[in-house]
């Protein structure tokens, strides 16, 4: 008998090492990396079940508590998931996902790096997206956990996130990109990071970009990453040498923004400007100025 109730104690208490709380969402929140046979369960209580295979084991991850995000602000944490790992022992003290009951229908929606979809009977949606987000800046080899895609699960209702772009130049010699992101209007933003451009709190958003047969190689590669702007959401960035990596001009360009709180992350993807053209660039400088104001950090070059 005590064998046993040792035994019991022992499995719960390795359960309850998996159980976590999420303290800040990171947005669409990271399940795990380089999963494959990914499948998405939603019961009537609103848990979400991922079943997926990684590392050559198939794992079982009970997500709940969320929906879409709140608006910047210093007053209190974003929204985030709660997130059991042990499929229901840390945080019920059984195996919920053996008998978890979906109620989540298959779902046709417009999100980027969409793995698959359901809408609840409540009329949200349950997302999984997978992308590389931690690929090396300018081009570079990615190794190891820089190389992997990412799972994320994400639930909303209603809007998605906005991402507007545009291109121009800068200096008359480098491509630019401006743009801003938003929801339901309002600017998405940060209000601390790090010197690296990390942030350090739930609602700074990193924009990823990346260049398609550039001097960095044929097909896509990751150009760099920046943050939003505190205050406007908006963002600028011109692809200039970096070192003693060359311009990462491409043909095309595209970016990728985790959503604030729990909503999708959102892309955008778009041609490179052509030939420079004094009226285009002309033209490109009055829509950064109408586009991001007065920002200081965004002045037309």
């Amino acid at each position: 008998m005590r064998t046993a109730r040792r035994l019991l104690i022992s499995v719960l208490l390795f359960a309850s090492a998996l159980w976590v709380v999420v303290p800040a969402a990171t947005a669409s929140q990271l399940i795990a990396r380089d999963a494959t046979g990914v499948k998405l369960q939603v019961n009537s209580q609103g848990r979400a079940l991922i079943t997926y295979r990684a590392r050559g084991t198939t794992h079982h991850v009970l997500a709940w508590g969320a929906l879409n995000a709140i608006d910047p602000t210093e007053a209190r944490s974003q929204l985030a998931f709660r997130v059991d790992y042990s499929g229901g022992w840390g945080s019920t003290g059984r195996a919920v996902w053996k008998s978890l009951r979906n109620v989540c229908r298959p779902a046709s929606v417009r999100v980027a790096w969409l793995v698959t979809a359901c809408r609840a009977p409540d009329g949200s949606y349950w997302a999984l997206q997978s992308w590389q987000r931690t690929l090396p800046d300018y081009g570079l080899p990615a190794k190891g956990i820089h190389a992997a895609r990412e799972l994320r699960l994400s639930h909303w209702r209603g809007p998605l996130p906005k991402l507007e772009i545009q291109t121009g130049w800068a200096y008359r010699r480098y491509h630019s990109l401006f743009g801003r992101l938003t929801w339901r209007g309002r600017p998405v933003y940060g209000f601390a990071s790090t010197s690296a451009g990390r942030p350090l709190d739930g609602f700074g958003r990193n924009l990823y970009v990346d260049t398609y047969n550039s001097a960095y190689g044929p097909g896509w590669h990751r150009e760099n990453a920046f943050l939003t702007h505190t205050g406007s959401g908006g963002f600028c960035y011109g692809f200039y040498p970096h070192g003693d990596r060359p311009p990462g001009m491409g043909e095309r360009y595209r970016a990728t923004v985790s959503g604030p709180g729990v909503l999708p992350d959102v892309a955008w993807e778009g041609a490179a400007p052509k030939t420079y053209d004094r009226s285009y660039d002309v033209a490109e400088d009055a829509r950064q100025l109408a586009l991001l104001g007065a920002d200081p950090r965004c002045k037309p070059r």
